[in-house]
């Protein structure tokens, strides 16, 4: 049989987390060996018992919580976010800037649709979220690669020379996925000034901003009073707060352009979820602390990655950070395959660097990207253990 299909649908790479957790299929896992998974940035584990709490108080009593809310959020949760993130970037953001979605994802596909349309371009640097990616391809958008420079940072000129009159916009994500890098404020400063100098938008998904190593606000582009002529910030509640279930997401832009975003999540989903929205202010009031410790821990464990991959022979790590250990493996065979011969020989499940990169990339097939956040100082021993010991 053959199905109708919209070409550009077609055209779309599977979902890669997806695919890779197909490799597990038939596989048996020694008793002394049980699977390791670092293929899938999200925790797995469940908010803590507090947050758990208030949203089980506000599904028995709040009777608003069950019912259509607001397209564009909470104005609660929408006056929160705009009051940490003043406080947090030495800026000014109000209420009416910032939307509430259902996850990250969903704020990158609706603030797209205003950006970009079929036979548009937008730039994505190298190795790219794969998600970003796969929605341009679905519209039809073209993906303009750029390769990132040292220490996985994108050079602004290079992104200079990319840029044609189809150019819509360019998109980052810092602390990077896939790569882990934190972009110096001096760069994301940068491509402000180029995106404004060509009256393109500069995307910055801030996402795992919670897991930042440094100290004080990671970038000054808030402190800028004409922001939101050029910036549109997006973040996730799910890292943060343990909330990947709830989905709920959030976007900081300009009023004008959250009224058509407002079109897009009225048709998509009429209304981010209630519950989840209740929970990530919840969230936001009452948690910085265990915040606070969460990141501790996931920066304990990158400094173990670091000190794993040194003592690594072969294998050269080109960026870490966040929940991300980024890497390039030393043998003669590509990535993807690699990746399912570590599933059947190592109990390892990873995921190459074919899924971050141009297809045919001779970069992807020597990289591999290790999302570290859910092993702890032991999985990650035995993990480099394994690695060690491994022969292809």
């Amino acid at each position: 049989m053959t199905l109708p299909l919209n070409p550009a649908m077609a055209a779309t790479e599977a979902p890669p987390v997806m695919e890779a957790r197909r490799w597990l299929q038939g596989v048996v896992f020694p008793a002394d060996r049980p699977l390791i998974n670092v293929s899938q940035a999200a925790p797995v584990e469940p908010p803590p018992l507090a947050l758990r709490q208030a949203i089980a108080d506000a599904a028995l009593n709040n009777d608003a919580a069950h019912l259509y809310g607001p397209v564009l959020g909470l104005p609660e949760l929408r006056a929160e976010v705009a009051a940490q993130w003043s406080a947090a970037y030495d800026g000014k953001i109000s209420p009416d800037q910032v939307a509430i979605t259902q996850g990250c994802n969903q704020a990158f596909t609706a603030v797209m649709s205003t950006l970009a349309g079929a036979g548009d371009e937008v730039i994505l640097p190298t190795p790219w979220y794969f998600n970003h990616k796969m929605w341009l391809d679905m519209q039809g958008v073209k993906t303009v690669p750029l390769p990132a420079g040292p220490g996985l940072v994108p050079l602004v000129s290079d992104a200079a020379a990319a840029i044609t009159e189809k150019t819509r916009a360019i998109v980052l994500v810092s602390p990077n996925n896939p790569g882990g890098s934190e972009y110096p404020a001096e760069t994301l400063a940068a491509f402000r000034d180029l995106c404004r100098a060509h009256d393109i938008a500069l995307i910055v998904d801030e996402t795992y901003r919670d897991f930042d190593s440094r100290t004080g606000r990671p970038h000054d582009l808030f402190m800028d009073e004409d922001w939101s002529d050029t910036l549109i910030q997006l973040y996730s509640f799910s890292k943060a707060y343990r909330l990947t279930g709830h989905r709920v997401g959030a976007m900081v832009a300009h009023p004008a352009r959250l009224a058509e975003v407002e079109k897009f999540l009225d048709t998509v989903a009429i209304c981010p979820s209630q519950l989840g929205q209740i929970a990530a202010l919840w969230g936001m009031r009452n948690l910085g602390q265990w915040v606070a410790g969460e990141r501790d821990e996931i920066l304990a464990r990158r400094a173990a990655m670091v000190a794993g991959f040194g003592q690594l022979p072969g294998w050269k790590l080109l960026g870490c950070g966040a929940y991300f250990a980024y890497v390039e493996h030393p043998f003669d065979m590509a990535s993807d395959a690699l990746c399912k011969q570590l599933v059947r020989d190592a109990s390892i499940l990873m995921l190459p660097g074919t899924m971050f990169q141009p297809e045919g990339s001779p970069e992807g097939r020597r990289q591999i990207r290790i999302a570290f956040a859910n092993v702890d100082a032991a999985g990650i021993a035995e993990m480099f253990g394994r690695l060690a010991a491994f022969r292809p």
